[in-house]
This record gives structure tokens, sequence and C-alpha cells, in this order.
């Protein structure tokens, strides 16, 4: 058996308090700092990538029809208000949004209007290649040609797919998640991830 003294046990659970809290802060700050550096890149006309917001489930439907929302995954209550929750991050922060462009799929096309109604603009490049991975490459090349032409008069706001998203930059999204990126001498490079 052994004896510890109770000022002893007092001061490791202090210790470990401690420990506990450095390390929630540790986890949080590069986070952060990520965060602020993606919306200063941002205020400077740089790209955003967003997944479309939360739509249950996966791929499509075998009915899917383009145009028709009734045969297509949607967003759910949490995807609309997260959509529009994407927006008002943008006003909050004094972001000017130059343009938008969407995915014709409907989840994508309600997540752009709910952000920034009146701006968005359905770009085919940006439709999911989910269901036919051989038109990937060639979309993707088409999609980083539109990106390359962007000159930055505020900033370029693209709703998209994961599978194109991640073909573009390496990086699985989440639903609803920003990847901001800049083009170098076409090379695609990763400056900060929102998460709104």
């Amino acid at each position: 058996m052994t004896f510890t003294p109770i000022g002893s046990r007092f001061s490791l659970q202090r210790v470990a308090l401690v420990l506990v809290f450095a390390w929630g802060m540790l986890l949080t700050m590069p986070h952060a700092r990520a965060d602020d550096v993606a919306w200063q890149a941002l205020e400077n006309g740089r790209i955003v990538l967003f997944r479309h917001a939360l739509a249950p489930g996966t791929g499509d439907p075998a009915n899917f029809t383009l145009g028709d929302c009734s045969t297509q995954r949607n967003l759910n209550d949490k995807g609309r208000a997260d959509s529009r929750a994407i927006g008002q991050a943008f006003q909050d922060k004094g972001i000017n949004v130059g343009r938008v462009l969407t995915s014709q799929w409907c989840r994508c096309v309600e997540t752009a209007e709910l952000a920034f109604p009146g701006q968005v603009e359905e770009e085919p490049v940006f439709n999911s290649f989910f269901q036919n991975r051989s038109a990937g490459p060639e979309q993707t090349r088409a999609a980083q040609r539109i990106l390359e032409q962007w000159l930055g008069d505020g900033a370029l706001v693209v709703i998209t797919h994961q599978v194109n998203i991640t073909a573009l930059t390496d990086i699985f999204p989440q639903s609803g998640e920003g990847i901001v990126i800049q083009i170098n001498n076409g090379e695609i490079d990763v400056i900060g991830r929102l998460r709104i």
C-alpha cells in the first residue's frame, strides 16, 4: 500500500488540470490562426472552395435528374442554417464577394443562394463527378482554368462537392467547410480552412 500525502495529491490534480487546459489551448490556437490567415486572404481577393452544406447521405439517388430537386439529396434544416451562417460570417468579416459560382446540383445552389442571395451563377465544371470518375481529370483541369483567371476584385466563392475539392486540393472537406486557395504558376496553394 502506498501512502500519498494529501498536499501532494491536490498538487497532482492541479498539475493535471493545468496540463489539460494547456493542451486544449494548443489545439485551438493553430486553428484560430489558420482561420485568421484564410479570412485575410479573402479580403485580398483570393478564392474559397466550399463544400455544400449538410445534405444527408452519399452520392445521388438512381433517379437523379439535374434541375429536379425532388430527385436529389437536399439540404436539411442544419444545412440551411449553416448556409446562412456562411453568408453572415462574410458580412461580419466585411469580405467583399466579387463572384459566386456554384455546381448545378440543388444542394449546392441552395447553399449558395442562402449564403449569397442574388449573386449566384451556375457553373457546370463544378458539378459533381462522383458517379462518373472518368470525367474527373478533364473537369478538374477546366475548373482550375476558371480559378486561374480570377483577378481578385473581391473574393471568388465556389460552392461545389467534396470530390471536386479533393481533386483540386487533396483535402477532404466537411460539409459546409471552405478551403481558401491561391494559384501560383499554375499550382494551387492552400492558404487555410474555414469551418463556420
